[in-house]
């Protein structure tokens, strides 16, 4: 645990501590807006949950949307298959920049889930894959479009399934 919270420290760029402090100082403005406004109970205590509730969710929800905007990519899958000789699928797919960055690395992940009739089930089979593979491309310019073929093994599964793909850039 020690070593993912250094190594998401080490990981932020300047952007990310503009964001963090801003959300600081927005908490300290609606703290002290609702002690100044104390004899007005209910816009105090607006105020108060109101700077709570920036301090919890900002610096979650803005960092993903900060990442999202800034390290925008697309990802997909050109093809798969089954390999019939050896437990594995093979996926073939694209990762295109579609930032104004240039991408130092990427991590880019396969995720396989089960497929079910029930529209509910697909939706929380997608949130928990029953197998994932990773591979780090890196030097990505903007603009650019790279393929790459990643090997899911062992896979084991005989039923029906499905691939999602995805990439998280820096």
């Amino acid at each position: 645990m020690n070593s993912k919270i250094t190594l998401f420290i080490d990981g932020l760029i300047k952007w990310d501590y503009l964001l963090f402090g801003s959300v600081f100082v927005l908490f300290l403005l609606f703290i002290i807006l609702g002690i100044v406004l104390r004899k007005k109970i209910i816009l105090a205590v607006l105020f108060i949950l109101l700077g709570f509730s920036i301090l919890l969710l900002g610096p979650t929800l803005g960092y993903i949307k900060l990442h999202e905007t800034l390290f925008k990519n697309s990802t997909q899958v050109l093809s798969q298959k089954r390999l019939q000789f050896m437990e594995a699928v093979v996926v073939k797919g694209s990762l295109t920049n579609e930032s104004n960055k240039y991408f130092q690395e990427c991590k880019v992940t396969v995720s396989v889930y089960a497929v079910s009739s029930n529209k509910l089930k697909n939706y929380l089979k997608k949130l928990k894959p029953f197998k994932k593979m990773s591979i780090i491309e890196k030097d990505i310019t903007k603009s650019e479009t790279r393929e790459f073929k990643i090997i899911v093994e062992p896979f084991t599964y005989s039923k029906d399934y499905n691939i999602s793909l995805g990439a998280d850039c820096r």
